[in-house]
């Protein structure tokens, strides 16, 4: 549950934080704030449940994590003292809270396991890494777009090169992209005396198109005139998307080049 970059301060009163509850009385619970560095929270009796509550303990048990939002954050006597609420959490407001925190979770396991690679400390791992990838939303989904496309998108965000390497090749190891898969058969005959070679430009332009980031297209022959083509991308509408795109390529090529006949198959779907 520990996490190797926590934040220091203090938290903002309204904020949503994860915290594991670590002793629980009649009158509240005491719990330990997973993000950030020594501190502790106290939820309040009536702060557990919108509903009435004879026993406490029937809500929150010890080691139990929970969603709290921050509302009251005071220093005392050279201590700070912070209440956090329960009951005041939506439960579409934790669901997504503890949805980033895992996803945290998973960016700095893959950071530190980095670290450990290159011999290099905890310390340097957040001055060079985490404290470029804390200022995203969702620093996993960086590491992410980095196994599809490369350590260039690292090194783009300010991480030094050594450190964009190694943190890939983790990356690589851990993150498993799902991607949709499209094939298409597609059928060309052109009678004319370079019949081959008005195919062949069709084709090559096709794979030389532009479709986007994350993206992949690749053309190869079944056995002439019929080419299968496979798209490949993270999700059904970008994949359909280029599927029609180069559709409506192959119908506007083979009128300009004088195709004798041509077809376009939508094949299968695959998920990966």
């Amino acid at each position: 549950m520990s996490i190797p970059f926590k934040k220091h301060g203090t938290p903002d009163v309204g904020e949503l934080v994860v915290a594991q509850v670590k002793k629980v009385f009649d009158y509240g619970a005491y719990a330990d704030l997973l993000e950030y560095e020594n501190l502790e929270a106290f939820i309040p009796w009536s702060e557990v449940s919108t509903r009435y509550v004879k026993d406490i303990r029937d809500v929150v048990k010890e080691k139990q994590v929970v969603v709290g939002k921050i509302i009251r954050v005071e220093k005392k006597s050279g201590k700070i003292q912070i209440d956090i609420s329960i009951k005041r959490v939506l439960e579409g407001e934790k669901r997504t809270k503890i949805l980033r925190w895992k996803r945290i979770q998973r960016a700095q396991k893959i950071i530190e396991l980095s670290t450990k690679n290159i011999n290099r400390s905890l310390d340097e791992a957040h001055k060079y890494v985490w404290s470029v990838l804390e200022k995203e939303p969702d620093p996993l989904s960086i590491l992410e777009e980095a196994v599809l496309r490369g350590s260039q998108i690292l090194i783009q965000q300010g991480i030094p090169e050594d450190w964009a390497e190694a943190i890939l090749s983790e990356a690589r190891r851990h993150i498993s992209i799902k991607t949709v898969k499209i094939r298409a058969l597609a059928e060309l005959i052109c009678y004319k005396s370079d019949g081959i070679e008005r195919i062949k430009k069709i084709l090559t332009e096709i794979n030389s198109m532009d479709y986007g980031s994350n993206t992949k297209v690749v053309i190869y022959t079944v056995g002439a005139p019929r080419y299968r083509i496979e798209i490949e991308a993270v999700d059904y509408k970008t994949a359909e998307d280029i599927y029609n795109k180069i559709s409506k390529f192959l119908e506007t090529q083979a009128k300009v080049l004088e195709i004798d006949r041509f077809k376009l198959v939508h094949e299968a779907i695959e998920k990966g």
